[in-house]
């Protein structure tokens, strides 16, 4: 068989896999993957992902050529050395970790010999996981490499200028803390003394503030160069996305980051904060430790107030630089799960804790319920999704008045609920049950926590609605090829494969063989298992670069604390090591996948589209042979 050209081939095979979604009533299919784990190219890698590197953008056209609609970015603010959780970072301030050194020698900000004396400073294991403290310190020799020529360069001053009359009201917090943060030698500001400890609580210290500007006139200076460079990439890097066809989701992440709980104090509940009640995935909970915002701050709907002003300044950001948003734990804009901050021990208070509006037998949180006590069912957990048992249609209106602000604020910006993906997960209170119906969100269906002896879970794929999200796992599971080895360790396979052939083999005949097959082999079984995300009802697919991949490590094991986590990169060498692990049926082959859920839809539908399911077959006999 002749190879096609480079070009006419990728370009066949993305056409070819979004007519096949087209054809399965796929409205979206998404590749999510956060900034620190894009690939390196090792002669511009310095030790992390950046968007607009040369791997970045490797990696970007890769997901077009595949056929996917759009990558789902992490949020993008900035970390601590000591904290890389994409979900702790600033609110509106970029990361200037994912600054791509490439483009800075190409303006003439960086030379080639600091980019290479960068390069060498980059650990010996970092194009596969991220050193966060190496990294860090890279990232801060680099900026400060561009800066001592863009402090002399006119262009330049005049483009820091206007991003910073632009970008005033969320800025001046921002460089501040940088200037004190640096002033104290000191990164928590916790340990800083007055007033600069409490500088935008209460009355704010105008004349304190003025200080600072001059006082750290030069740290500020040096912080609205690389917020400039790393918002100017952003942009850059969408624009190429869109040239390529995708489109870009940005992460709007629940947690108030520690920087701005010193930022934005006069916003939030004293003495209460946020965190996840007991669930499935961790019965214990966990104790992120986020603020709350106040709600007496939210005013009404004629006349908002600056809890909902914050809110839709954020979603405001988020879209300006976004297609759309992922809104990470809807629960806490509906119904927070809160606990108190000064407990002794976090881990027993938020075992503890209770939903802010849905507690009237609380003492502590009376004022703040919206539900009433005979509305409360009593005999369940305070978690428990069934707690609420009903509402009134005004106190959903209660419910749902941050949530309505995030969806306006999407709405001022011509983004409907199309580009909104509500990230609900094992728990669906009533309240936010109610709130999600109004603006007819889905949830999530993640397929590997499915409970198959229970026909009701809320993983299984049959029981997703068409405006819902499916995807076999998250940032927070274990990749499926991983999971599928457990499962036929375990002996639980048989039953996994019995679940999908239901799904995947129309002839009832077929079943029984195909079921032996499948269970003995995690390849396969991990591949059904993918392929069953196409069958529908759910119109929505989201796939983590992972399960794209057939990787095995883990990116994230929520609740816990390793320098694992949050670290682990697309390899290198990631196009020609897919290509060979699809072709081995060691990595998603969406051709394949999606052959697989039209024959699923039956002889009939399979009839009606003979002549794409021939090229689908045939892209997966071509990639083999490539491969």
């Amino acid at each position: 068989m002749a190879r096609p050209r480079r070009g006419e081939g990728l370009k066949a095979l993305r056409e070819l896999v979004r007519e096949a979604l087209r054809a399965l009533g796929i409205r979206r299919l998404l590749l999510s993957v956060h900034d620190l784990s894009l690939p390196a190219d090792p002669r511009d890698d310095i030790g992390r992902g950046a968007p607009l590197s040369r791997g970045g953008r490797a990696f970007l056209r890769f997901a077009a050529e595949l056929g996917f609609h759009g990558l789902q970015l992490g949020p993008q603010g900035e970390t601590a050395p000591h904290d890389p959780s994409p979900y702790d970072a600033t609110l509106f301030s970029r990361s200037t970790l994912s600054i791509a050194a490439t483009p800075l020698v190409e303006e003439g900000l960086l030379a080639e010999e600091e980019l290479g004396a960068l390069v060498a400073l980059r650990s010996a294991d970092a194009l596969s996981r991220v050193a966060h403290a190496v990294a860090h310190e890279s990232a801060r020799r680099l900026l400060r490499a561009a800066w001592r020529r863009a402090r002399v360069d006119r262009g330049v001053q005049e483009r820091v200028h206007r991003f910073a009359e632009r970008n005033r009201a969320w800025l001046e917090p921002a460089e501040l803390y940088a200037a004190l943060e640096e002033l104290h030698r000191e990164p928590d500001w916790r340990r800083w003394p007055e007033p600069d400890r409490s500088l935008f609580s209460g009355d704010s210290d105008a004349k304190r503030r003025a200080e600072l500007q001059a006082q750290g006139a030069k740290e500020i200076a040096l912080y609205r160069f690389g917020q400039l460079l790393a918002h100017e990439q952003h942009e850059a890097f969408r624009a190429e996305a869109h040239q390529l066809g995708l489109l870009l989701f940005g992460d709007l992440q629940i947690g108030i980051s520690h920087r701005d709980l010193w930022g934005y104090p006069v916003l939030l509940l004293d003495g209460l904060r946020m965190g996840a009640p007991p669930s499935r995935t961790t019965p214990a909970g966990q104790p992120w430790g986020y603020g709350v915002l106040d709600p007496r701050l939210y005013g009404t709907p004629a006349a908002p107030g600056p809890a909902v002003a914050f809110v839709a300044g954020r979603v405001g950001k988020v879209l300006e630089e976004f297609d759309g948003l992922r809104v990470d734990h809807p629960h806490g804009w509906i119904d927070p799960w809160v606990y108190a901050a000064d407990a002794a021990d976090p881990l027993v208070a938020v075992k503890g804790g209770a939903r802010l509006f849905s507690s009237p037998e609380r003492a502590d949180l009376a004022q703040w319920a919206i539900a009433r006590s005979d509305q409360i069912d009593g005999s369940e957990l305070p978690h428990a999704d069934g707690r609420v048992r009903a509402l009134s249609a005004g106190q959903v209106d209660q419910y749902a008045r941050l949530f309505d602000a995030l969806v306006d604020a999407a709405a001022a910006r011509g983004r409907g609920t199309d580009e909104i993906i509500a990230e609900v997960l094992s728990t669906q209170p009533y309240p936010v049950r109610r709130v999600l119906e109004r603006h007819g969100l889905g949830r999530f269906r993640v397929t590997q926590k499915s409970v198959l002896s229970d026909p009701g879970d809320v993983y299984r794929a049959e029981n997703a609605r068409p405006q819902d999200w499916i995807m076999v796992g998250t940032h927070d599971t274990e990749p499926v090829w991983h999971v599928a080895e457990r499962w036929v360790a375990s002996g639980t396979s048989e039953q996994r494969a019995a679940y999908l052939a239901s799904r995947l083999v129309p002839e009832a005949g077929a079943r029984p063989r195909w079921i032996a097959q499948v269970a003995a082999s995690p390849l396969a079984l991990a591949r059904a298992q993918l392929a069953d995300l196409f069958v529908g009802p759910a119109r929505n697919v989201m796939v983590f670069f992972t399960d794209l991949l057939g990787l095995r490590e883990v990116y994230n094991r929520p609740g816990t604390v390793s320098p694992e986590n949050w670290s682990l990169r697309v390899p290198a060498d990631f196009a020609a090591a897919y290509r060979a692990a699809a072709a081995k049926g060691a990595a998603l082959d969406l051709p394949a996948a999606l052959a697989t859920a039209m024959r699923a839809r039956g002889a009939a539908f399979a009839a009606e589209r003979r002549e794409l399911l021939q090229q689908l077959d045939a892209a997966g006999s071509r990639a083999a042979e490539q491969a």
